[in-house]
């Protein structure tokens, strides 16, 4: 998330939205999600563990397993299908990291809108009670078959929501599974682009804006066109 805080504030319809830029999110490591707030029935923004949790999971651990979830399942699968039908929500996000089995090695790319707005992917997110009784609240990304941009670097990717579905998606009232699912499909990949990035992103310590940039040094002008 790179976005300046009034454009994800215009985009998302939200009042408040305290985001820091971050350029290399982790699984465990909290995410900016979008979601109906329990209290006041208005959006909000709120900072979920990356990886759900399932309420009747013993430890958090699992949640390293969950940071995904298959659109096509999502409904049926006991880890996931209570959150799906109530507590859905938006990921913002300026672009995501996939990575391509070149040989032995994988090269990390880096994907995102041409017209360089961030983008909500769908998502649910889940309350669990650990042991001792704290509270942690997580999310998982929903993800569906590649387009034709994605699909020659890996054969999945999140699922994007355009903006006129994002209350839809996250009204918790909106049962009916049937248009639910015809939301869950493949993002026009001709209003997608992508680049390589160096192997700075394969590790999460690495958080700055050197994860984004072209590994090509013929592609100077898409770093400045990210930016500007």
């Amino acid at each position: 998330m790179i976005s300046s805080e009034e454009l994800i504030k215009r985009i998302f319809r939200l009042n408040h939205a305290p985001v820091q830029p971050r350029f290399n999110i982790a699984p465990t490591q909290d995410a900016a999600v979008v979601r109906i707030a329990v209290n006041s029935n208005e959006r909000e923004l709120a900072q979920l563990r990356w990886g759900l949790i399932p309420p009747w999971s013993k430890d958090a651990s699992i949640g390293v397993c969950m940071i995904n979830a298959k659109s096509e399942t999502v409904f049926e699968k006991p880890a996931f299908r209570q959150a799906a039908r109530s507590r859905r929500c938006l990921i913002p996000a300026d672009g995501f990291y996939e990575w391509k089995q070149s040989g032995g090695a994988k090269q990390a790319h880096y994907i995102y809108l041409k017209d360089k707005q961030p983008f909500a992917m769908a998502g649910l997110w889940e309350k669990w009670q650990s042991p001792d009784g704290a509270e942690v609240q997580s999310c998982t990304v929903l993800t569906t078959d590649a387009n034709d941009l994605v699909g020659p670097i890996h054969h999945r990717m999140p699922v994007i929501l355009p903006i006129d579905q994002h209350d839809a998606w996250l009204d918790p009232a909106m049962q009916r599974q049937e248009i639910l699912k015809q939301m869950l499909r493949p993002y026009d990949a001709g209003k997608m682009a992508q680049h390589q990035v160096g192997s700075i992103v394969n590790n999460a310590r690495n958080e700055s804006l050197d994860c984004i940039k072209p590994s090509d040094n013929k592609k100077q002008k898409i770093e400045q066109d990210l930016l500007f």
